[in-house]
């Protein structure tokens, strides 16, 4: 016959096993984490972690800040990494984070589902950074202003130099945002390097502020605090969509834009979560979630419907945006240092 003090010990060591079961099951649970970094507006990094965590129990860890602050965040935390992925922002940070080696090489079963560009942003980083969006870049003005001011519209990059403009300019600071980073390559490319500079040393003069994120300018430009703002289309027309009384503009003399990207950050300590998520947000699903946020990008997977908001890049003349060139660490380092010495330092 078994004793009832053996039966009981049999049961206490059952109990103890399900007991570190339960444990390890909780602790598994508890490590389905995912440290995000994103880099576009605010309410569409909500959105984007929200609606993923719901959707797949992983607890997102989400920090929103510009392109320019995250690559130089992901660079100070390289020896070790804090953040699993980068998800936004413009793509020329993305290709330099590649550059010096900082991101993690993947090559999503999503790729070749993507638009072109989107590859082709793969292709130039060795699979480091993928395409998301496109945006171009322009400005937007205050109607109302304007109007009051009985001033002509502004049409051109040339505009913005004018005499009655002074002041009355705000941009984003390169060192800081992608969407002035880009401006600054647009207008070396689109002018050449010396011109190009002239250029911005002439605009230097009606800039009333550098503010340290790209949409900013736009929003300013709204709320009737600037006349005009230079940002990436799409965030004016978020911001007219809002009643604000601004429209955008689709420079004469021809623009750039972005590729919005995202990368894995090497070395990080969620990687497979962090791949599910790389897999999950180049889905229609995903790519869905921009346009009810306000934002109003093209999106890389072309199954996902284009919103009616988003700019006609028929109707604007794009330059030939050299990605490889200006999304090089050497060049972004020559010509933000260039830029900050001859124009942002520069006496008005």
């Amino acid at each position: 016959m078994v004793s009832l003090h053996r039966i009981g010990r049999r049961l206490g060591g059952v109990g103890v096993a399900i007991g570190l079961s339960a444990v390890a099951f909780a602790h598994a649970q508890a490590q389905r984490q995912l440290v995000m970094y994103c880099s576009v507006d605010e309410k569409w990094c909500r959105a984007m972690a929200n609606t993923y965590q719901k959707e797949t129990g992983v607890q997102v860890d989400m920090t929103r800040m510009s392109a320019g602050e995250t690559y130089a965040r992901v660079r100070a935390e390289k020896e070790n990494p804090h953040g699993d992925i980068w998800w936004g922002g413009t793509g020329d940070p993305h290709l330099q984070a590649a550059d010096e080696g900082v991101t993690e090489a993947y090559q999503s079963p999503m790729l070749p589902k993507l638009r072109d560009w989107a590859q082709r942003q793969a292709e130039r980083s060795h699979n480091r950074t993928v395409g998301i969006y496109l945006g171009a870049l322009g400005f937007g003005y205050n109607t109302e202003d304007i109007k009051k001011r009985k001033m002509t519209p502004p049409a051109c990059w040339a505009d913005l130099i004018k005499p009655e403009y002074k002041g009355e300019v705000q941009m984003a600071d390169p060192n800081s945002s992608g969407t002035a980073w880009t401006m600054l390559a647009t207008m070396v490319q689109l002018m050449g390097e010396d011109k190009g500079f002239d250029y911005l040393k002439a605009l230097h003069k009606n800039i009333n502020e550098y503010t340290k994120a790209g949409a900013a300018p736009a929003l300013a430009a709204g709320q009737g605090e600037t006349l005009v703002g230079i940002a990436f289309q799409h965030d004016v027309i978020d911001v007219a969509k809002h009643n604000k009384p601004v429209a955008v503009v689709s420079p004469c003399e021809g623009t750039g834009y972005e590729i919005g990207s995202m990368s894995l950050i090497k070395g990080a300590k969620h990687l497979d979560e962090a791949k599910q998520f790389y897999d999950w947000a180049l889905s229609v699903p995903a790519q869905s979630i921009a346009a009810p946020n306000g934002s109003y990008q093209i999106p890389s997977n072309p199954e996902t419907p284009v919103p009616p908001e988003a700019p006609d890049l028929s109707k604007i003349k794009l330059i030939e945006y050299d990605f490889a060139k200006y999304g090089s660490s050497a060049t972004r380092k020559r010509l933000l240092d260039k830029w900050t010495t001859e124009v942002k330092n520069a006496p008005k």
